[in-house]
């Protein structure tokens, strides 16, 4: 069996394919490799600010316990001082109260407003002294310190009352307003983490999110609550949420998913495959046609260089075979050998429309049949049986020197086949706008795995050969024909059927 070229291309083919599947494997290895490096780096990272996170909360709350601390420092303060002005108003002449007057001067953060039980302003400290005479000023001020802290009552020797209004001292303010700052950045650093992960942050009942960051649609998402619980399950399933322990029993809980550059690098080697298929496919198909082209060129150069070198050896003979006519009257001889020039004759007919467009006329195909197989009967093992049949008033669309030389091939490839011995049936039918021509057999069949293979160039089960029959004959139904011709059936040792279909004429 020679395979030729064809066993090359095959292996090329298989070679791409085991590359393209390798560098596959490896990149996945690589790839996964990185996946759990990143994804390692990742929960690393989360667990770090995980804990940053804890220990900032436990300043947060110590913060805010010694600020309402302070708070009540700062009213007591005030109690002291109204205190002091209850002591100074009711004190009697002669009365020692330099320690009272020290106590009410030394307040000099807290801002007060002293009245009486009508609301008409006594006194004032720590004020704006610019705008102190406006009364409606006081009136503003009293109400925002009203809603600010209860006022305290101060009890004038059990006759009458004054009210003490207050407000935070200004380093209570500042110092306050920079722990709001410090709880705003806490709530934040839970948002923007440095891992950039998506992530959700909940009480202890794993339910109230508290914060959220990174999932893609942050503002759609505030009163979403049923999108955060599927969210929530699906990060405990992936990763155990970190806990936020603030050190007095109470937890807050961190749900985590992986990084989206984590789960693109997953699909980077699929992705990889892909490109590299389309690749290899893209340069195959480019060194396909290239072959083919080069292939079409060989065709063509051969056949028309094949015609040209019988055309001389062919007059020379025509010039022979008319010597002879006039020389001898053995007039079957001389037929029998001008019947073998117009055979070259048309072999190099044949050649010469190779790489020309050719051109089709209506035949009766079961006459075309006949024609060529009077001269094949006589040229073949008188063993072998020829038998035409179907549906013989069909006509087709076909050159005929071509088509002359698609059934000798056919033919020629079954009587080896059979090895001179056997039947070959052609059976004309018709499928739906196209006439069918099976060629039948009884030789020793075609192996399934090779059925596909009979029409490549080089292939052959011959001891001698080029592989090139079948090859032509498909060359010229498809490409010359516009048919298709394939192995319709074939069984080992009871034959095989090639089906050709051609283009039935026009109506």
């Amino acid at each position: 069996m020679k395979l030729a070229s064809y066993s090359k291309q095959q292996i090329g083919k298989i070679g791409l394919i085991v590359v393209a599947i390798l560098i596959f494997f490896l990149s996945t290895l690589y790839t996964n490799q990185v996946v759990k490096r990143i994804a390692k780096e990742e929960e690393e990272k989360v667990r770090l600010w995980a804990t940053a996170i804890q220990e900032k909360a436990k300043l947060v709350k110590y913060t805010q316990e010694l600020f309402a601390r302070l708070e009540n420092e700062e009213r007591k303060k005030g109690e002291l001082w109204a205190e002091g002005m209850r002591q100074l108003i009711t004190a009697e002449s002669g009365q020692n109260i330099n320690f009272v007057f020290e106590v009410v001067k030394g307040n000099e953060t807290l801002p007060v407003i002293l009245t009486d039980e009508n609301g008409t302003v006594i006194s004032s400290r720590n004020l704006d002294e610019t705008i102190t005479k406006d009364e409606d000023y006081f009136k503003k001020e009293i109400e925002e310190m009203k809603n600010l802290h209860l006022p305290i009552e101060i009890n004038i020797l059990g006759k009458t009352k004054n009210y003490l209004y207050y407000r935070d001292s200004h380093l209570f303010v500042e110092l306050r307003e920079n722990l709001n700052g410090l709880i705003s950045s806490f709530i934040s650093e839970v948002v923007i983490n440095s891992a950039s992960l998506p992530v959700i942050y909940t009480d202890s009942t794993q339910e109230n999110v508290l914060a959220f960051g990174n999932l893609g649609k942050e503002d759609l998402l505030v009163n979403d609550s049923s999108y955060f619980k599927t969210r929530i399950l699906e990060m405990r399933v992936e990763n155990t949420p970190l806990i936020v322990d603030f050190g007095n029993g109470e937890v807050n809980y961190i749900f985590y998913q992986e990084s989206l550059l984590r789960k693109q690098l997953r699909f980077y080697p699929y992705i990889q495959f892909a490109i590299i298929g389309v690749f290899i496919l893209v340069a195959y198909s480019f060194f396909n046609s290239n072959r083919k082209a080069e292939q079409n060129q060989v065709w063509v150069g051969m056949s028309k260089e094949t015609a040209h070198q019988l055309g001389t050896p062919i007059s020379s003979l025509l010039a022979w075979v008319e010597l002879l006519e006039a020389q001898y009257e053995d007039e079957m001889a001389v037929g029998e050998m001008k019947k073998d020039i117009d055979r070259l004759q048309t072999i190099a007919d044949r050649f010469s429309k190779i790489g020309s467009k050719p051109i089709l006329e209506e035949y009766v195909l079961s006459e075309v049949l006949e024609n060529a197989l009077t001269y094949l009967k006589k040229r073949v093992s008188k063993h072998v049986s020829f038998e035409l049949n179907g549906d013989l008033s069909a006509k087709v669309l076909l050159n005929l020197s071509l088509f002359e030389w698609v059934v000798e091939n056919l033919t020629k490839n079954a009587v080896d086949a059979m090895e001179g011995r056997g039947k070959i049936t052609y059976i004309i039918s018709r499928e739906g706008d196209k006439i069918v021509l099976d060629v039948k057999d009884t030789g020793k069949g075609i192996a399934r795995g090779k059925q596909k293979k009979v029409f490549d160039p080089g292939f052959t089960t011959k001891k001698r050969g080029w592989g090139l029959g079948l090859t032509l004959v498909k060359r010229i139904v498809e490409i010359y024909h516009k048919g298709s011709i394939f192995v319709k059936e074939s069984e080992q040792d009871k034959g095989t059927t090639f089906r050709i279909l051609l283009k039935e004429r026009e109506k």
